[in-house]
């Protein structure tokens, strides 16, 4: 037969159609098998639904939020789907009712033969939300949960395997459509009202129906790329890291001999002895591990900040997996029984252990590098927004570097050292040095080149995802469904068993004490300009730094990237690579050092509330949601292209003095919806917003609820800074 060709169609087809769609979508040719004998369709198929959420009182009534939240009643929540969307290989089915998915998911299982080893994968963009509705109407053979109601597949005992393309891609799916290069789709944007009420028998306007096949036209396009790209359907991984996890397995585990793929044993053999002792070494590398520093100077906290200056690192992770040294070995306990002994140990080897302090204060007043929540004693401290201020007592688990931090901001009566493991301290393996730096080059050169764009963003989102994978937990309890979601927490006997999996791995390219060294240092290396800045510091997220007065900090910034260009050339030389590697040139010739500070510009105000909440006043208009604003806005919680609109409607010119303690966005200015899950079967009549009426019956739901967002400070947090003020 002939190979069928990816075409995108035009027509909607329906349910009954499936047998005609199946001829012309599929064939015996598109079957491919894996390395553990099951076999699988290689063409891209997508699913979707949507979903009308509404209110029910004790009679029955049904209303909309807006009639909800005015009645002011408590009622129960209901979900129903109303339309769904099936692709397959270009071609779109839309049906109205659950039955008319079932019963063509068994025609499709029959006719292509399907079963628990021959399988049809099916993608769903955000499988944890379909899945809450999907999971009554099958009987599944397994679900692997990355968490509770997160699954990442869901496979079916008729060979149907549900997939989530928003984990495999990393974006929503308006941002998918703009990613896709060959098969241009873009997810449609305000033609289809949540607010109203629908149901299996609502008629679907002409731009409504078009905006349910738009999105999943986006996806089935996404998977047809992918497929291009990585020809066979059993090569793409289940999340978007698996990319990058593949590609550097390849790079480290595998090499060209006489033109043949061979085992690279010195690096195989070189992974192998990096072991991990035992269940203590390894929680005490959990409880070590701490991600990026997002803070804000109290001291600047509701300030309007003129004049702020912004840097950001490039490519912060990356640097210092390439120009640092990190765990080498398998780790030693020892017990130091002197300071003396102790300085010894983190000055020779790569540390982390147990600490306990008391009496400890911050000497620096800008910031405090001290994690609360890390910290498993504390005893009458005080805190700054999360971060330790001052204790009679704290202990905590942490490397050698972030105890160098501490010391540089604090100042204690006493410490005592508890438990410690030390590491032989070496750079990584010269080919995962190797493939980072290939990685950091073709995402530089590529970006903005026309005809590039695929291999642009591959090289991006690798490059990304190079640290993500070092800290992924291989000792994870599993959450299992079976009718109902239930976590299955490791016991420690499993947990040994898994982490002796772990270490004898052949597969295995990497180390988990690596991980938790990346982000130390990427976290000092930002303390560094926080130190040096003292009160001009306003705002740090992870990589990147806000500050007043930036000409009188041109000195450090100049010897900070001084030292990284010594830090790369070393690295390089030891690993005999070329040094132009770490300072590529974009497009239009400027060279992009890997890992200095690089001058982002200098907002005209800045105004800051705390981690993860500021806004900015540019120069400069800035493009939010298609239109022009001179301010940004960032808030977690908060979608800037609706919130930004609603603040400069309302409050004009005044809109910094508005962004303060107990500001209120309203639900169509935030963007965000709560969810709230059904479990259980739900049946009545609900009248949609035409007039019509219709009986429902929904096994399992999810209902969506918008949300305000209200912008307040904790009473701790608000009380700490009310002290500052006091000293000030």
């Amino acid at each position: 037969m002939k190979k069928v060709q990816y075409e995108q169609h035009s027509g909607i087809y329906k349910a009954t159609d499936i047998k005609d769609i199946l001829q012309l979508a599929v064939n015996d040719k598109n079957v491919i098998g894996n390395n553990k004998g099951c076999k699988f369709y290689n063409v891209p198929c997508a699913f979707d639904i949507e979903v009308s959420s509404f209110y029910r009182d004790e009679d029955g009534s049904t209303y909309t939020y807006e009639q909800y939240t005015k009645l002011g009643v408590k009622m129960e929540k209901c979900a129903i789907m109303y339309v769904w969307q099936f692709g397959i290989n270009g071609y779109v089915i839309v049906g109205r009712t659950w039955d008319e998915f079932v019963t063509m998911c068994n025609t499709i299982a029959k006719m292509l033969e399907l079963s628990t080893n021959k399988k049809l994968i099916v993608y769903i963009h955000n499988l944890s939300y379909e899945f809450q509705f999907l999971r009554t109407l099958f009987e599944w053979e397994k679900v692997f949960s990355i968490d509770i109601r997160k699954p990442l597949y869901a496979t079916t005992t008729i060979g149907i395997e549900f997939r989530c393309s928003y984990l495999l891609s990393g974006y929503n799916l308006a941002k998918l459509g703009e990613q896709l290069q060959t098969y241009k789709c873009a997810k449609m944007v305000g033609d289809l009202d949540y607010t109203k009420i629908r149901h299996a028998q609502t008629e679907l306007t002409p731009k409504e129906l078009l905006y349910c096949i738009n999105d999943i036209k986006v996806v089935m396009n996404y998977i047809q790329e992918q497929l291009e790209q990585n020809k066979l359907i059993t090569r793409l991984p289940l999340t978007k890291t698996g990319y990058v996890r593949k590609h550097c397995r390849k790079a480290m585990l595998s090499k060209k001999v006489n033109g043949k793929t061979a085992r690279n044993w010195q690096c195989i053999n070189l992974i192998q002895s990096l072991t991990i002792s035992g269940l203590h070494e390894f929680n005490m590398l959990q409880r070590a591990f701490s991600g990026g520093f997002t803070h804000g100077n109290a001291n600047h906290i509701d300030e309007i900040c003129e004049d702020v200056a912004s840097y950001d690192f490039t490519s912060s992770y990356p640097y210092v997996m390439v120009s640092e040294k990190f765990p080498m070995s398998t780790g030693v306990r020892v017990q130091p029984r002197s300071m003396k002994e102790f300085e010894y140990y983190i000055n020779k080897y790569l540390c982390i252990f147990d600490v306990e302090f008391t009496n400890i204060f911050a000497k620096e007043l800008q910031d405090n590098p001290i994690s609360v929540s890390k910290c498993y004693v504390k005893v009458n401290h005080v805190e700054n927004n999360g971060r330790l201020v001052c204790a009679a007592k704290v202990a905590t688990t942490i490397t050698n570097i972030d105890y160098n931090i501490i010391r540089n901001f604090y100042n204690w009566g006493g410490v005592r050292i508890g438990a410690m493991y030390c590491y032989k301290a070496d750079y990584l393996p010269t080919d995962f040095v190797r493939t980072i730096l290939d990685l950091y080059e073709n995402k530089t050169k590529l970006k903005g080149v026309r005809g590039k764009e695929v291999e642009y963003l591959n090289s991006k989102e690798m490059l990304n995802s190079c640290y993500g994978m070092c800290v992924t937990n291989p000792l994870r309890d599993e959450f299992v469904y079976k009718g109902q979601w239930d976590e299955n927490t490791l016991t420690d006997t499993e947990k040994a068993e898994m982490l002796q999996k772990y270490n004898k791995s052949k597969n295995r390219f990497l180390f988990y004490p690596w991980g938790v060294f990346v982000t130390a240092y990427a976290r000092r290396n930002l303390f560094t300009a926080i130190y040096e800045a003292k009160q001009d510091y306003i705002y740090s997220d992870t990589d990147s730094i806000k500050l007043k007065h930036a000409a009188a900090h041109k000195r450090y910034f100049d010897m900070y990237n001084n030292v990284v260009y010594n830090k790369l050339q070393a690295a390089c030389k030891h690993h005999n690579i070329d040094f132009a590697k770490c300072e590529p040139e974009t497009i239009k010739g400027v060279t992009k050092t890997l890992g200095v500070w690089d001058y982002e510009g200098t907002y005209k105000r800045f105004k800051t509330l705390g981690a993860k909440r500021y806004m900015i006043q540019e120069e400069n208009a800035l493009n939010v949601g298609g239109k022009s604003y001179e301010y940004s806005l960032t808030i977690s919680g908060v979608n800037k292209k609706a919130a930004i609109p609603y603040l400069v409607k309302k409050y004009g010119d005044s809109i910094f003095n508005a962004f303060t303690n107990y500001l209120e966005f309203p639900c169509e200015a935030t963007g965000k919806n709560i969810h709230t899950y059904i479990d259980y079967k739900i049946t009545g009549e609900v009248t949609d917003y035409q007039g019509k009426k219709c009986t429902f019956a929904e096994n399992s739901g999810v209902h969506l609820e918008p949300t305000s967002y209200n912008l307040s400070l904790s009473v701790m947090y608000l009380n700490y800074l009310k002290g500052i003020k006091l000293k000030d």
